[in-house]
This record gives structure tokens, sequence and C-alpha cells, in this order.
């Protein structure tokens, strides 16, 4: 049994409680026009073999050259975390020999790396502005170059290499081992993927490998020293992530409670059959013979460059967040939501601009109702769709007319919901539609209070408890108004009149 708590989340076995102790080192793919060393193309699933230049075939003569631009994504992404980025780097060749590897060793950096030491501030449940808050320390970022994949579905004792991926650009964000439980492992690397992602140094998108997480995982009783850890690798969701972390905590305390030894290796993690599995001994550093790489010369940062790197940096999600909040008036779960991925703020902020530039209200009382439209109406339609916002067929533009012709009084809240179903299935404006299809709410005095009249000669014995003290009964009158009206009468209108009527 586990003890689910945040930060004191333990591993109940047979002796006592165990405590997990979690490192990630994650490696993401550089956003770049080209891979790390050569002018070949990274795009996802292009055909086998057909992005793979002569440097990264390891032909004969072939000498590599850094890609700036994997650098400075790279250096953004560091200063994105607050980390020290070193003036001075160097790449070193990591010596082992696989079939997907054509040079025989690849190139990274041990030593010297690119980003020294950052942090990530996690909150295990970003919605609640009382939730716990820890502060996860990077250790460094480094920049490498990935290795091809061997395919072993095409042949029946065969094997193939496609090295498309052979030399694309990664940067491995290593985490100091400070997380306590699989929630924690999760927050943080569902943070670090939005920062990735509001930086645009990486896409994120763990389903096609460009990011992906090796999970290192110890076990011990509290308050002794850290116990020998396995690293579990290539895990490709951030569920998958905390799943194999309580897997293999598990599978820990059970080996040591049985009067076992943890030994320090590689592991896959399975999930459709919930286990880890040995892959190999874990190698240490000298193992692979690290090196200062001969062919490249050490990396040296300008001041110029690395201010050109810190200005291009956009409004991260904890800014954006607190000013959500004390700017906007947002509420916290609300300004959660809005920024825990760049695509919905940046869908929000384009709503907010074309609403604020039309209705020319208040700012806040403009972001509340935007707010509210965006989480609710829209984000429900997408859900049924099954459409994420950035394949939203309503565009901030027709969102914003649409808001502007609720407040205006132009049509009701109720109209705007039929008017916004019809936006999903024609993709006509609002505007077109309200106009086309006669929906434009009344506010004509003279005819509400004509359709008042009649509903209260229809309905007396209402009308008789009514005056008798059932007060509840106005909501009644003011549905049969509506009702009767097609819902094209002014709310506000419609209970000022009733109550006269009915006075």
């Amino acid at each position: 049994m586990a003890t689910k708590t945040a930060s004191s989340y333990r591993i109940q076995g047979e002796t006592g409680e165990w405590e997990v102790v979690i490192g990630l080192e994650v490696h993401a793919q550089v956003t770049s026009n080209a891979k790390l060393f050569s002018g070949a193309a990274t795009a996802f699933g292009a055909d086998p073999n057909s992005q793979v230049s002569l440097i990264d075939a390891a032909m004969p003569g072939m000498l590599p050259t850094p890609n700036r631009e994997c650098i400075r994504q790279a250096v953004r992404t560091g200063m994105a975390i607050g980390a020290v980025i070193n003036k001075w780097s160097r790449f070193d060749r990591k010596n082992y020999f696989y079939a997907d590897l054509p040079q025989g060793y690849q190139i990274s950096q041990l030593f010297h790396p690119l980003v020294g030491e950052g942090e990530v501030t996690i909150s295990l449940d970003d919605k609640d502005p009382e939730a716990e808050v820890k502060t996860i320390g990077v250790e460094r970022i480094h920049v490498e170059q990935d290795a091809g994949k061997l395919i072993h579905d095409q042949h029946p004792n065969r094997s193939y290499v496609d090295l498309n991926r052979a030399g694309v650009a990664l940067m491995e964000i290593v985490s100091k081992p400070d997380m306590r439980s699989p929630a924690e492992a999760g927050a943080y690397l569902s943070k670090l993927r939005a920062i990735l992602r509001y930086v645009g140094s990486c896409d994120g998108n763990m389903d096609q490998g460009s990011m992906r997480a090796d999970v290192n995982v110890s076990v011990r009783k509290p308050g002794e020293p850290f116990g020998t850890r396995t690293e579990t690798k290539n895990v490709n969701s951030v569920r998958f992530v905390m799943q194999a972390i309580e897997v293999e905590a598990r599978r820990q305390v059970e080996v040591l409670e049985s009067g076992g030894r943890i030994v320090q290796e590689t592991r896959l993690f399975d999930p459709d059959r919930a286990e880890t599995r040995s892959m190999r001994s874990k190698e240490d550093a000298h193992d692979y013979r690290y090196f200062p790489d001969p062919d490249l010369l050490p990396l040296e940062l300008d001041d110029s460059f690395l201010e050109e790197c810190r200005q291009s940096l956009p409004e991260l999600p904890d800014a954006k967040r607190r000013r959500y909040e004390e700017s906007l008036g947002l509420t916290p779960y609300n300004a959660a939501v809005l920024t825990a991925e760049a695509e919905t703020a940046r869908w929000f902020e384009a709503l907010l601009a074309e609403s604020a530039r039309i209705q020319k209200k208040g700012e806040q009382e403009v972001a509340r109702s935007a707010a509210n439209w965006l989480l609710s109406d829209l984000y429900g339609a997408l859900n049924r769709l099954g459409k994420g916002i950035e394949e939203s067929p309503v565009s901030p533009e027709a969102g914003a007319e649409l808001l502007s012709l609720i407040a205006d009084g132009t049509i009701s809240n109720t109209l705007g919901k039929q008017v916004f179903e019809i936006m999903l299935e024609t993709g006509e404006a609002p505007g077109k539609i309200v106009e086309e299809r006669g929906m434009k709410q009344t506010s004509d005095t003279g005819a509400i209070e004509a359709v008042i009249a009649e509903v209260l000669a229809k309905n007396p014995n209402q009308l008789e408890q009514y005056r008798g003290g059932k007060e509840a009964l106005f909501g009644f009158f003011v549905g049969q108004t509506m009702k009767a009206m097609a819902g094209k009468a002014n709310p506000a209108v419609v209970n000022e009149l009733l109550k006269k009527a009915l006075s």
C-alpha cells in the first residue's frame, strides 16, 4: 500500500515505510531548421533514410559544424528556468558501438555543458492557489546528437536501420534527485514541457518521440542515505512516467525486503504489463571513454548573443498566470487552465485583444467574459469534436465578435449559444448568422408586454400561487415569456416588465 499525499508519499512494505527518490533525464528535440551538425531536415514521419546527410551517415572525411540555432534554443531554454549559462563549453565523444550509431560514438557534452544549474517550480495542483509548491533543481542542460532507429518488424529474420533521427539535436535536461512521488515527477515533467513549448525550443510532442524521459528511481528508509538507483529508459508520456516510478519503486522494495540487492542497471517499462524489465547493466562514464571531440572547437558565447537570446524570450507561464490573476482579475483556476499550454494562452490573448478592441469596456470585465466563454463553451465544443484549440473551427476573431454581440444586447446568452453551434457547423461569422436568420434580441417593451399579458392569461393557477406568496414561480413566468418569444426577448427587459405586471 502507498500513502498518496504529496510530499509524504510512502510505500508501505513489510518492514515499514519506504521513501522514493526520483530524478529525470529529459531528452527534448530542439526546434530548429536542421540537425545539430548537418543541414539535413528533421520532419517527423518522413520516409526511412530520406533525411540523412553524408555527415549523419559518418562518411569518411565529413566534419561536423554546430548549428547556431540549436545552440541558441538550448541557451534560451536555460534562461527560461533561471539557469547558469556557460559562456565556454565543449563537445565530447561518448564512445559505444551500436547498429544505429554510424560514427561509433555520440557527440555530447559531459565535462563542460552549455547550461549549468537552474530550477523548475511545480505545484501539485495548479488549479488550487493553496496547493503545495516545490522547487525542483536542474543540474544541467547539455546538447547532443540523437542516434538512429532499428526496425525489427519488417522482416522475419533481419533488422533494418533508419538514420533519419541520427544527428537530430537533443537537449538533455537533467534534474536533481529532488522528487519524492510520482505526482511530483508528473508535475515537473508537465511544467517543463509547458516551458519548452512557450519558449519554442521543443514542440513537446511525446507521442512522436520529440520529448522523452529516462526515469531514475531508488528507494530508502526515510532519513537514510540514497539507495542504488535504476534508470528506466525512453518513457514517452507523463502518465507512463508516473506509472513507471510506482512500479519500479514497489519492485525495489520487494527485492530489498526479501534480502536481495538492487543492481545499478538500465530497465524498460512495459505499460501493458505494468512492469519494468532489465535491459543491461548501467554503464558508468568511464565505460564510454569520453574525451574532447577533436573535430569541434569549444563553444564561446559573447554577450551580444546572450542578450539576443534573453530578449527573444516570451512571457513564461508563471509570470503570465500572475498577470492574469492580478491585472485581469481572473480566478486562480481560470488563470491556471489558460496558461497551462502555450497554444491556449496564445488563443486567449488573441481573443482578449480583439474583444477589447470591439467592446470598448474595462479590461477586467472583458477578460472575465472571454475566459469564461473559452473555458466553458469553446472547450466543451472542442472536447465534443475531439479537437485541440489549435484546430478550433472558430477563430479568436469570430469568438470576439460573438461575445460583442452578446455584450451589447444584440443577442441574449441563450441565442449566443445557438449562434455558436451554427458557427461550429458552418464556419460563418456570427454577425452574418444573426442578420440572415433573424436572431436579433428584441427590447421592444410593447411587444414584450403583450406576450407577458398572454402568458399570465394562460396560467391563472400559477398566477394565483405567485400572488399567494410562492415567489419561486417568477422563473416559470420568465421561461414561458422567453419561450413564447423564441428566446429573442431581452431577459433584463422581460424581468423588469414581469415584476411590474405581477405586482
